[in-house]
């Protein structure tokens, strides 16, 4: 079965040709339009997205060194697959790395960052009502993205995006789930009032259940895909 082809890059902005091509490859795997195992022909995708093959060869590296491709000697470079030990491993760091920004968030935050919390978490009330997913994902991204950055340390909330970066497939996934949004309400409800209340460990212990909730729903969704496979 064929996949939809990528859209041509516009050559429009400051940003490098060698970033355009790899954000366009990030989004299409993201997505899910390049597979996982699916072989990353560099013609191909070169002619799709009307640039040279170097770009190309250039953002497939990075992807590489990333975890998002897999190079695969004498038969080329392939879409990482998803597993269940690399979703454990990469929700492992990011336990203890949300677990320390929320603790540290619950003492450093301002009322101004509250508002801002209040407000996203309406807007992803409204949003799960309307059943977009597409916005979900986007503001369930910006809502933890806050939460690194109200814990007031430049080089955490660096280290969370890289992961955040890692995890950006699997929680597209996790999120298409109906059960998991509307879980996350709660959720993320529960985190807020702890924050409120500058209470460290609840925050921590609110942080860790929800994402704990998130990942086993991911990992049952694959263990369910990959028993359907074997049938």
């Amino acid at each position: 079965m064929s996949r939809e082809k990528l859209s041509p890059i516009r050559l429009e902005g400051y940003q490098p040709l060698r970033d355009m091509v790899f954000d366009v490859l990030m989004n299409a795997i993201m997505q899910g339009q390049l597979s996982p195992g699916e072989r990353l022909l560099e013609v191909q995708l070169a002619d799709e997205m009307g640039v040279s093959r170097t770009p190309v060869r250039e953002a497939i590296r990075r992807l590489e060194l990333e975890g998002f491709v897999v190079m695969v000697p004498r038969k080329g470079a392939y879409v990482a697959g998803l597993s269940v030990n690399d979703v454990e491993s990469v929700y492992e760091i990011r336990t203890a790395l949300e677990t320390l920004a929320v603790k540290l968030a619950a003492q450093r935050m301002e009322a101004a960052d509250y508002e801002q919390l209040d407000a996203l978490a309406a807007k992803m009330e409204q949003t799960w009502q309307e059943g977009n997913v597409d916005n979900w994902v986007a503001m369930d991204a910006r809502f933890h993205e806050l939460l690194y950055t109200f814990s007031r340390n430049e080089r955490l909330v660096s280290m969370m995006s890289n992961i955040m970066e890692q995890l950006s497939r699997y929680r597209i996934i996790s999120l298409a789930n109906v059960e998991v949004r509307q879980n996350s309400l709660s959720e993320h409800q529960t985190l807020i009032e702890a924050l409120k209340r500058r209470d460290s460990e609840a925050a921590a212990l609110a942080a860790a259940h929800h994402i704990e909730n998130t990942k086993q729903s991911l990992v049952n969704m694959l263990k369910a895909k990959f028993a359907a496979a074997e049938k």
